[in-house]
């Protein structure tokens, strides 16, 4: 069994909350725009660190890490990449993919719209955990929390951050 720490689009932005949420996970996957190797070292500093590049991430980070990471965590076959789109608007970057070789679990960022969904189709959990930094329009930080055990996902929860535009004092 494995909780799993999901994080997207912080822009080289660190909140001491990511350290709080994602104490006793066993992984942190962060899917994409990370924006500096501080986020890098401050999340690889709680757990381990899997992650994919974005479209704002430098050389630097492009070095580290690729633009698409399959895996298996536990008996779950999984895919991330920033850019991926969601379940019946995937981006043509992934679609064929997807659509040939379907993932259980579908991690994707970019749009900083929190999704969790369900694709019936494809039988594949689609996560988006929204923006955790504070460049761009949402009005809400988030984060997300899984557990994964053998071929079950659950425990899936939403963790709301302060709002984008409030004071950190």
């Amino acid at each position: 069994m494995k909780r799993i720490g999901i994080i997207s689009d912080t822009h080289s932005y660190w909140d001491d909350k990511y350290a709080h949420y994602f104490e006793g996970c066993d992984e942190i996957w962060h899917a994409g725009d990370i924006g500096s190797l501080e986020i890098v070292d401050r999340l690889s500093s709680i757990c381990p660190l899997r992650a994919v590049c974005g479209n704002i991430d430098g050389g630097d980070i492009r070095r580290l890490y690729p633009e698409l990471l399959r895996f298996k965590c536990e008996e779950i076959d999984v895919l991330m990449k920033h850019i991926g789109g969601y379940p019946g608007h995937y981006d043509t970057s992934i679609r064929h993919r997807i659509y040939s070789s379907p993932p259980k679990l579908f991690i994707s960022g970019h749009s900083h719209i929190l999704k969790v969904q369900y694709d019936k189709s494809l039988h594949l959990l689609h996560i988006n955990p929204g923006a955790a930094g504070i460049q761009g329009w949402q009005k809400e930080r988030t984060l997300v929390r899984l557990t994964i055990d053998g071929i079950q996902m659950r425990d899936c929860e939403v963790v709301t951050l302060l709002p984008r535009y409030a004071s950190i004092d």
